[in-house]
């Protein structure tokens, strides 16, 4: 069969969701992180670089070229 993603708006409507689900029997995965664990890393890697000033400053000019 086909695969839904689903995106409730509140956990009311995740409970809604999954308790249909579980009553008709249908399999479902709950991904607890909408962002793979290596680029959560990075993330953070990249947002304490930039608190501990290490960046890199780029003119306008030099994008253009």
């Amino acid at each position: 069969m086909g695969t839904l993603i689903v995106h409730p708006e509140n956990k009311e409507q995740l409970s809604a969701l999954k308790a249909f689900m579980k009553a008709f029997n249908i399999s479902f995965e709950e991904n607890k992180q909408p962002y793979k664990t290596e680029f959560v890393e990075k993330m953070k890697i990249s947002k304490q670089q930039a608190a501990d000033g290490k960046t890199v400053k780029v003119s306008l000019d030099d994008i253009w070229k």
